[in-house]
């Protein structure tokens, strides 16, 4: 399993076009460390009490991007937590495989961007809290 400290800060290139706005360019295999196999977005946040997340993977990893707005971030590998705010384009978190994530307090129109590695499957998905900390417990980290 994997340890809190392996979720890291990914940053896209920015170039400032001026008038024209901001472009950020990732690419696999320099700033995402796998090959992209699933995306999706997640956006009209607007309800006060919004909780997206809430589970971790055995295997999947991601990166999620806020594009729009800011999002509160909390990561927990079982033993530690650590709480992340996004609220930058070109800047996202990666989350290796077995860290349960919550996503809350969604402002200004959120919109997050989520890049997956594998496609959907739903065996892959530990939605239940003490599941997952007992699968944790069951695989520690190496």
């Amino acid at each position: 399993m994997s340890d809190i400290e392996d979720c890291r800060m990914i940053s896209l290139q920015v170039f400032d076009d001026g008038d024209d706005g901001y472009l950020s360019i990732g690419e696999n295999s320099r700033q995402l460390p796998f090959q992209v196999r699933r995306f999706y977005t997640i956006s009209r946040l607007e309800h006060d009490g919004a909780v997206r997340g809430r589970h971790a993977h055995k295997k999947l990893q991601q990166v999620l991007f806020c594009l729009r707005g800011s999002a509160e971030l909390l990561l927990d590998d079982g033993f530690k937590v650590k709480t992340l705010k996004l609220s930058r384009p070109d800047l996202g978190v990666y989350l290796p495989s077995g860290i349960w994530h919550e996503l809350r307090d969604f402002k200004d129109g959120a919109i997050l961007l989520v890049l997956a590695s594998e496609v959907y499957d739903e065996s892959d998905y530990l939605r239940d809290y003490e599941a997952f900390r007992h699968h944790v417990r069951a695989h520690p980290v190496s």
